[in-house]
């Protein structure tokens, strides 16, 4: 019986030991690996994610483009009327405004650093390396029960108040299937400034041979997030570019209101 104790205790030690020797390198390869392959990653140039949001009970459905050349836009489906939020062309970022349904221009800080977070696309992770993003592990922690490696990911700086500020988020991988379920950011501005936020992940399935989560919450860590659950996504959408562009004839720039 005492030999059976100390080879379980031995197996336990070599698994414990196994997950901690993980480099961050080869977590983020792994996670590449289980999910479809680097290769095939880097041959996705758009994706179209339909999606609703759980507001207050109330199911409200969403629309995300995300593209490759930073092209991005959400289309809010409410009350029988498309809000588009968050629209990038690659120079210009708009949103309408819930109040006047008018379009309006974000300032030149806000769209410096979406252009910045922009380039993440497909993957915060694909090429970090030349995108000069340094990865850190630290030591393990749990969330919600899971085992999780715990990546410090160090991006391209951004600028608050005219001063640029270090870039990071921590990326929480389950040790078994090596993909992220968490990921906790400090936020930068806002009334929400230097609360730490935290989207978590679950439910991943296979899109034309890659994996992505299907169900999401959003919110400020240790506070319930905002459930999201994606019903559809599309690799490589076909969408007209004028879509993107801030309309000027009908439009309102937010600097005009100042």
């Amino acid at each position: 019986m005492k030999k059976i104790k100390l080879l379980l205790a031995a197996l336990v030690l070599g698994f414990t030991t196994q997950i901690n020797a993980q480099s961050a390198e080869e977590i983020i390869e792994t996670y590449f690996e289980n999910t479809g392959g680097t290769e095939n990653w880097m041959k996705v140039e758009g994706m179209k994610m339909s999606a609703k949001v759980n507001q207050g009970g109330m199911e409200i459905p969403l629309e995300i483009y995300q593209f490759k050349n930073g092209k991005q836009m959400t289309i809010i489906n409410f009350q029988g009327k498309e809000i588009k939020q968050g629209v990038f062309d690659g120079e210009v970022l708009w949103s309408t405004n819930f109040m006047t349904q008018k379009a309006e221009k974000s300032d030149a800080e806000s769209t410096a650093n979406f252009k910045i977070q922009s380039q993440d696309f497909p993957d915060a992770f694909t090429n970090y390396k030349e995108k000069g993003y340094t990865v850190e592990k630290l030591e393990n922690e749990e969330i919600d029960g899971t085992e999780c490696f715990k990546l410090k990911l160090t991006k391209t700086p951004l600028t608050v108040d005219g001063k640029q500020e270090e870039n990071v988020s921590f990326y929480f991988f389950d040790t078994e299937n090596f993909v992220p379920i968490a990921v906790h950011a400090e936020i930068k501005a806002g009334p929400m400034k230097g609360q730490m936020s935290e989207s978590k992940m679950s439910d991943y399935q296979e899109v034309d041979g890659l994996y992505f989560p299907f169900s999401m919450t959003q919110g400020i860590k240790g506070q319930p997030g905002q459930p999201i659950t994606i019903d559809k996504i599309e690799i490589n959408p076909t969408v007209d570019a004028a879509a993107f562009k801030f309309p000027e004839e009908t439009a309102t720039d937010s600097k005009d209101k100042n």
